[in-house]
């Protein structure tokens, strides 16, 4: 088993965008000395780091999927509580683009489903190519579904993958196109540990699939199962080697930052962060999820991950070693100023992150945009 290392995560200071974020964390498998996060004004200058943060809108109702149509100038955004579907320019201007059926989400009955992720096709123009993929939790199952995008708004509608166990917990739920241009898409448990484990479970699991839905080519079980061993991962990101990245959000002792890779087992249930048993595949990084901890997605600029958290109420930075196998102490900004954190995702062409607040209320929810400098 690889030795766990404490990070202890001092001060960052930006202005008044930044307050002070002190938290444990722990790095898994570093090999040298406890190291302690800087202050940004001596990160080293290679991947930067925030240097301020603006509101670009404030009238959004619990944003949880962001994903920008190519020509970069919008991104498609979903609501989950209300499966409304808005594109929202750079300036933030929104226009509702209409909804995706059957998405199911309740306050009352805490089903904490809903209109989950949004994928745009990497070859979308909205003419030969209108493809726009969405997960959301229906009455009966977690499911992958198909829209057509015009430019101005959404029709049409194919489920290509369904049948995923829902739950009113642990559904996952976020999808992202690879650079391999296939689909990844990461579902919880549904709060049953051994769907996890279950290699002909589609639960558990972060899935490559192509556009139809069928299994993508070169999958290592030959099914739709890329790795397997999850609770409930909610970000997919790439660095800029191709290698993805995952946020999973524990039980009551740690959430995690995992390196994915194909075939891998990454230990839930029998494993919660970091553990011995023979295997199992440990995270790169660990969170208390009462000290900053409740992981929501990632994205990664210059090769540093970014990470926004719930219970945490921060964004985490992450830069990733030189070996790209692992992670450097993190760093965490904006802690408790804007609350809970969720919706991420990097502005094509730019050093720039879009990132939400959820929770805030109908209508109450910000979109936020951070420039890393």
């Amino acid at each position: 088993m690889s030795r766990l290392a404490h990070s202890a995560l001092h001060r960052a200071r930006l202005g008044t965008a930044a307050l002070t974020a002190v938290a444990a964390v722990m790095a898994v498998g570093l090999s040298g000395p406890p190291s302690t996060a800087a202050e940004p004004a001596a990160l080293p200058r290679a991947g930067g780091a925030p240097s301020s943060i603006s509101t670009l809108n404030r009238t959004l109702t619990t944003p949880w999927g962001i994903s920008f149509l190519r020509g970069r100038k919008a991104a498609l955004v979903t609501e989950r509580d209300t499966a409304v579907v808005w594109k929202i320019a750079l300036d933030g201007a929104k226009k509702k683009v209409g909804t995706v059926p059957n998405a199911v989400w309740s306050e009352q009955t805490q089903d904490k489903g809903g209109l989950l992720g949004v994928a745009v096709s990497p070859t979308w123009n909205g003419t030969s190519d209108k493809d726009v993929f969405f997960m959301e939790t229906t009455r009966t199952d977690n499911r992958v579904v198909r829209m057509r995008f015009d430019g101005s708004r959404l029709s049409g509608y194919s489920p290509v993958l369904t049948g995923i166990v829902r739950d009113t917990q642990h559904n996952g739920g976020k999808i992202a196109f690879g650079p391999d241009g296939y689909l990844y898409v990461a579902t919880g448990d549904a709060q049953k540990g051994e769907l996890a484990q279950d290699k002909k479970s589609l639960n558990g699991k972060i899935l490559r699939i192509t556009k139809s839905g069928a299994a993508a080519p070169g999958n290592p079980f030959g099914t739709r199962v890329y790795s397997y061993g999850h609770r409930n991962p909610q970000g997919l990101a790439w660095d800029r080697a191709g290698r993805l990245w995952s946020t999973e959000i524990g039980a009551e002792a740690w959430d995690e930052l995992n390196l994915v890779k194909p075939g891998r087992n990454y230990g839930w249930p029998a494993c919660e962060g970091a553990c011995s048993r023979a295997g199992m595949t440990n995270p790169k990084m660990v969170w208390k999820p009462d000290e900053g901890g409740v992981p929501a997605q990632v994205a990664v600029v210059n090769n540093v991950i970014y990470a926004s958290t719930l219970s945490g109420h921060r964004l985490w930075r992450i830069p990733i070693d030189a070996t790209g196998q692992d992670v450097g102490p993190a760093t965490a900004y904006y802690n408790g100023t804007y609350g809970r954190l969720r919706a991420l995702a990097k502005v094509p062409g730019a050093d720039q992150l879009w990132l939400g607040t959820s929770d805030r209320g109908t209508a109450k929810d910000l979109l936020l945009k951070v420039t890393i400098k």
